[in-house]
């Protein structure tokens, strides 16, 4: 399966919590959306691996996506060796998208950063030839390096190079995040522990975040990214003439 985006996360809800009203909104538009989770986020504070899976694969849904998969790597021990780049490198391959997007720089949990490290050199990787992997069908895969590659934004602020305007699909993103029950909108904890994002309030700030941004990018509500690898290249001024922002 082809995909035209990809989006690559270090746990399952990173890419809801960050650009999943992005990804909904790419859907409407008619393109192949898929997300890669590397770990299954076995070192959560609450829920449990085989939990959050479900709740990936109901986000998945109410997004939308053409596939969803999880690697299985350790949780809290993600590091920027061949042995955890090459089941990224497969999963690229496999896909072929066009445009990846990967977990934030640095952040406030550790995982986030060393994600992305990860993810860069994996990206990088999948299109030289003489690194080898197989499909699922056994056979040797072609190397494919994605066109694009940009940062969305989690916890921490960063400044964005592009804001997506996502004013129809907040609806959607937030339901998304609401699939993960043990995370977030937990009015009552039960025996588990309360964490800053399982108070039902976090929805409060959430989209306050996304009102920033869409102002930032003159629209209602936004998500922002950071491209990699710049200067951004283009060849027309097509994306310019296509939106009117008010700001």
């Amino acid at each position: 399966m082809k995909l035209d985006v990809l989006a690559l996360a270090a746990h399952p809800d990173d890419t809801e919590l960050s650009c999943s009203g992005t990804l909904a909104a790419l859907v409407k538009q008619g393109l192949l959306v898929g997300v890669v989770d590397l770990t299954r986020g076995e070192m959560g504070t609450r829920g449990t691996p085989v939990r959050r899976l479900k709740e990936a694969a109901e986000a998945a849904d109410i997004l939308g996506l053409s596939a969803r998969d999880n690697l299985g790597l350790p949780d809290t021990e993600l590091q920027n060796i061949r042995e955890l780049q090459l089941p990224i490198i497969e999963r690229i391959r496999f896909y072929r998208p066009h445009i990846c997007l990967i977990n934030s720089p640095k952040d406030r949990h550790p995982d986030h950063g060393h994600a992305a490290a990860l993810q860069l050199d994996s990206i990088f990787y999948s299109g030289l030839q003489k690194i080898e992997t197989k499909g699922p069908d056994g056979k040797l895969q072609e190397p494919h390096r994605p066109a694009h590659v940009l940062h969305y934004i989690q916890d921490q602020p960063l400044e964005p190079d592009f804001i997506f305007d996502i004013s129809d699909s907040i609806e959607i993103k937030e339901e998304a995040i609401k699939a993960f029950s043990s995370q977030f909108n937990v009015a009552d904890p039960g025996n588990e522990p309360e964490t800053y994002i399982s108070d039902p309030d976090f929805f409060v700030s959430l989209r306050a975040r996304a009102k920033q941004l869409g102002h930032m990018g003159g629209f209602r509500y936004g998500e922002g990214f950071i491209y990699h690898k710049k200067p951004f290249p283009m060849s027309n001024f097509s994306f310019l003439m296509e939106s009117s922002p008010k700001r």
